[in-house]
């Protein structure tokens, strides 16, 4: 028997796994290291980039969807990354808020950081084979990231909202005819995990084999939930950050979704 490649669904899974590995552990190092907005409702304008009308029209949109659906869709906007990546930032701004439901993980974060010009729809666990890494990257694509650099910050989010909406509430027969929500998944490939990750990996890996203290570490926050479980006061809460009446319900992200810049 000759030897064959290993079927594209294996190589997806282990790819998949590792990602949300590389996300975890990266999100359980940095997050004690920076500090996030508090989820203080649906839209988070801690750039103060989204104009009073635009935030106006799409809170109901967001109450309107979480409330027929369950689909816990949060806009956020922060002055800045604080050094760091938007990807592991997302992840983790995602864990900490804890959106979505629990058992469902469906939550999703629209994230802009106009100070490094970069944008990122992060994508819970329930909701990776809808709201597709394709699909999220042509939204930020066509809809997103034009608006961005013509200064339409309140015009690039509606447009994102709508179409991240549509495809989280439109049957995938009806989508599929729409050019601005198509693409071929060829032409997009998954956001590259960085070099410096993989060597946070590998120290980590020898860390927990060599260093009692380490495993220690890790296992009380294995215990606490990780920092998802991390309340804004620097203590561990099971309902995650809230405020103004709104607060997540407990879901989590493994790194899906897509970035763009503009």
């Amino acid at each position: 028997m000759t030897a064959s490649s290993p079927p594209s669904a294996l190589v997806g899974a282990t790819s998949r796994l590792f990602t949300a590995v590389v996300a975890l552990l990266w999100t359980w190092l940095v997050a004690f290291a920076v500090n996030y907005p508090a989820l203080t409702g649906r839209v988070v304008d801690q750039a103060n980039v989204i104009p009073a009308a635009s935030r106006s029209a799409i809170e109901p949109k967001l109450v309107d969807l979480e409330s027929k659906s369950g689909i816990q869709l949060v806009v956020a906007t922060v002055a800045s990354l604080e050094g760091q990546e938007i990807e592991p930032y997302a992840n983790a701004l995602f864990r900490n808020w804890r959106l979505g439901e629990k058992a469902k993980n469906n939550g999703v974060l629209l994230l802009v950081a106009p100070k490094e010009r970069r944008v990122r729809i992060e994508v819970g666990y329930g909701l990776e084979g809808t709201l597709t890494d394709a699909l999220a990257k042509v939204i930020i694509t066509n809809a997103i990231t034009p608006r961005f650099k013509d200064g339409d910050f309140g015009g690039g989010i509606s447009r994102g909202v709508d179409d991240i909406i549509t495809v989280l509430t439109t049957d995938a027969s009806e989508w599929e005819k729409r050019p601005s929500l198509r693409l071929d998944s060829n032409q997009v490939p998954r956001d590259p995990t960085n070099g410096a990750v993989i060597f946070l990996i590998i120290v980590v890996i020898i860390l927990l084999i060599v260093s009692r203290g380490f495993r220690h570490f890790v296992y009380i926050l294995l215990l606490s939930g990780g920092p998802g479980g991390r309340s804004s006061s620097g203590g561990f809460s099971s309902g995650g950050f809230s405020g103004g009446g709104f607060s997540g319900g407990g879901g989590s992200s493994g790194g899906g979704g897509a970035s763009g810049s503009w």
